[in-house]
């Protein structure tokens, strides 16, 4: 009798395993293909729209041409939270030298609104709830961390992406030499 509650749970076992492994396969076929499209041409990238925090739909095209500095976010998460204020001086810095950073959250519009209205940034804020972060694991966050951002240069190519909280130092590492900005004018 043993013997047969063995085979049971091993035929069970196998079972589950081949239901989650067909799941998985079917998620990632399934899964939009952003990335491809934004490294080649930016195109798709540059294609969508998310509402911003008065629930005006954005297209993300009126950033094309610009390096783009695109953080996503999330009310709930404390390490978005603290990474606003220096972003927030970031986009004053250097916003008049073709980069922008946009804000996109990973909750629903009414969350954003809400949060923005207590703690305001310098820099557009967006709402995309779950397309946000579908768009955030087609730009490269496979592992679901928030905070994520994903610099994108003019030309509409991913060029870097981080994980994890960010900091001023690590954002102009990569974006002054897209700009070419000289050291005297980054000061000002």
């Amino acid at each position: 009798m043993q013997s047969y509650g063995r085979l049971l749970i091993v035929v069970v076992l196998s079972a589950l395993s081949g239901w989650f492994l067909f799941h998985q396969t079917l998620e990632k076929k399934t899964a939009p293909e952003v990335s491809a499209g934004v490294e080649k041409a930016g195109n798709s990238l540059y294609n969508i729209r998310f509402p911003d925090v008065q629930g005006h739909p954005q297209a993300l095209k009126q950033w094309q041409g610009k390096v783009l500095v695109l953080n996503f976010w999330a009310t709930w998460c404390p390490p978005c939270r603290e990474e606003m204020p220096e972003l927030s001086a970031m986009q004053n810095q250097y916003k008049n030298q073709n980069m922008v950073i946009l804000g996109l959250s990973t909750d629903d519009l009414d969350k954003t609104k809400a949060f923005i209205r207590t703690a305001p940034v310098s820099y557009p804020i967006l709402a995309g709830d779950i397309d946000a972060m579908n768009l955030a694991e087609s730009l490269g966050n496979n592992r679901g961390i928030l905070p994520y951002t994903v610099i994108v240069d003019t030309n509409g190519t991913v060029v870097k992406t981080f994980f994890g909280r960010i900091n001023q130092q690590l954002l102009e590492e990569t974006i002054i030499s897209m700009l070419k900005v000289s050291p005297s004018k980054e000061k000002q």
